[in-house]
């Protein structure tokens, strides 16, 4: 049996962390994006990694922030990888030694390439390119099914517990995250939520044939 890796993204409560880690998570992103309502400061983020287990990877989300401002986040919170939403080239993304996600936005009809990041994981979500995620909207998840066929995809973009099934069988992506879709607001994640996320994406890992 296929697993989808899932990641969950926006956390800001250590009781959002510690349940998601009880569920099954196998990501937990924390976001620096100043755009975001779901944006951290360092004291938050640093508080909020003591309770990510390493068996679970700690992901910081960037965007379009000075390398130094980065170094500074990697010194403090010590993630596993790194994710940028904004117009970071490759070169920049490499630049701090970690692995890396690189978001891509498709919410838009403008053709988008993911071969200028050959080493990142891809991820696919719905916003418009060079704006913020978090959106809550989804988009046409055909476009990307040939990437997932090609490279390991991470899709995004209004995935929620009644959606996401339906995106794994379309697209058979090596992973999903969610942010919007398990939220009572930005920021703040509903336990019963996340735990039917969760089950959601086990149910389509099962019916794979």
């Amino acid at each position: 049996m296929r697993r989808t890796r899932i990641k969950i993204c926006g956390l800001t409560r250590a009781e959002d962390v510690d349940q998601a880690v009880q569920f099954g998570a196998d990501a937990v992103g924390l976001v620096f994006a100043a755009a975001s309502p779901r944006q951290v400061n360092l004291q938050q983020a640093a508080t909020l990694r003591e309770r990510i287990p390493g068996l679970c990877s700690c992901v910081v989300l960037v965007m379009d922030q000075p390398a130094e401002q980065v170094k500074q986040i990697v010194q403090v919170v010590r993630p596993d990888m790194l994710q940028f939403h904004g117009a970071e080239t490759a070169e920049e993304c490499r630049q701090f030694g970690l692995p890396y996600i690189k978001a891509l936005g498709l919410g838009g009809s403008t053709p988008v390439d993911p071969a200028g990041h050959p080493d990142a994981l891809v991820l696919a979500d719905s916003h418009a390119p060079g704006a913020a995620g978090g959106t809550g909207q989804t988009f046409d998840w055909n476009r990307v099914a040939g990437w997932a066929r090609q490279r390991p995809l991470m899709l995004a973009g209004g995935l929620q517990p009644d959606n996401v099934e339906q995106a794994i069988r379309a697209v058979r992506p090596w992973a999903v995250d969610v942010s919007t879709g398990v939220e009572d607001g930005p920021g703040l994640k509903s336990a019963e939520r996340m735990q039917a996320f969760m089950r959601a994406v086990q149910r389509a890992d099962q019916s794979d044939p």
